[in-house]
């Protein structure tokens, strides 16, 4: 994980195209990426439909600390 604030990295996937076909390393590389995103992308869809993100003014670190803490919550009520 980079963590420089400065410098960030952003790690997409791989694209086929009908000349290009993906190798069998690239397609491992986007299923661990997509493995990774889902749990993600599926936690941001609840904080959507619960609305909680439309009325949320407060300090940038206080609204990370909000949105981590449903994150868990979410994933806690999806898994049981």
């Amino acid at each position: 994980m980079d963590n420089d604030v400065l410098d960030p990295v952003i790690v997409t996937g791989f694209h086929a195209s009908r000349t290009h076909k993906l190798t069998p390393g690239q397609k491992t590389a986007n299923r661990v990426l997509a493995v990774g995103r889902a749990p993600v992308e599926h936690g941001f869809a609840h904080l959507k439909n619960w609305g909680i993100l439309t009325k949320l003014r407060t300090d940038p670190a206080h609204a990370t600390r909000l949105l981590r803490a449903l994150l868990v919550l979410t994933d806690f009520e999806v898994s049981r």
